[in-house]
């Protein structure tokens, strides 16, 4: 499937096909297309936890309000991020660059995130989102269906999968086949709306 098919027909699917599975291969598959997301400085904070314990993801259900998608789909997701990784070994992220080059990385890398934790917030975030249409776009193209989701309550699932401190929730996602197909597009805004050029 090439790309702008995989745009075109990922939709979010709510209800899925219970009892498919994925296999670890696909799965690695699928993350290993993921990771190559771009965040900035190379950092990669996404950390990706598979829910694959039956009896956890019920608990997870539960604390997203019942959705049945959540033990139907063939795999769950929690994206999280890692909101400490600029300053985790941070020399790994440029460990296939010179020295020199490593050197002005890292110094630039502190630079932009020390004392910033807003910023530090908001860049685990944006990478997560990128990540998040990877792998959503990859999974469509491989033949399953996905779902973001934001409707849990986030606090009693980072209790769940014991969430490290310096972590946060940004989305859950489903993936599986569809039983049914999403609702039809409920309202796009034409390009002219939202495309701007230069100014507002």
């Amino acid at each position: 499937m090439d790309v702008f098919t995989a745009i075109e027909t990922r939709r979010a699917v709510k209800h899925f096909e219970p009892g498919e599975n994925m296999t670890n291969e696909e799965i690695n598959k699928l993350l290993s297309a993921t990771i190559l997301s771009p965040t900035s400085y190379n950092i990669q904070h996404w950390r990706f936890v598979r829910i694959s314990d039956s009896l956890l993801r019920e608990q997870i259900k539960e604390a997203a309000w019942g959705q049945s998608q959540v033990t139907d789909a063939a795999e769950l997701i929690v994206l999280c991020a890692d909101t400490d990784a600029w300053q985790t070994n941070p020399e790994r992220y440029f460990s296939e660059t010179d020295e020199q080059t490593r050197t002005t990385l890292l110094d630039m890398l502190d630079s932009f995130y020390r004392d910033n934790k807003q910023r530090q917030y908001d860049e685990t975030l944006r990478s997560c989102g990128i990540a998040a249409q990877s792998l959503m776009l990859a999974a469509k193209a491989m033949g399953y269906d996905t779902c973001p989701m934001i409707g849990f309550d986030q606090e009693k699932v980072g209790q769940l999968i014991q969430l490290p401190d310096g972590h946060i929730i940004s989305m859950m996602i489903t993936i599986g086949k569809a039983r049914q197909p999403a609702h039809p597009r409920s309202g796009q805004l034409p390009l002219a709306e939202v495309f701007i050029e230069d100014r507002f």
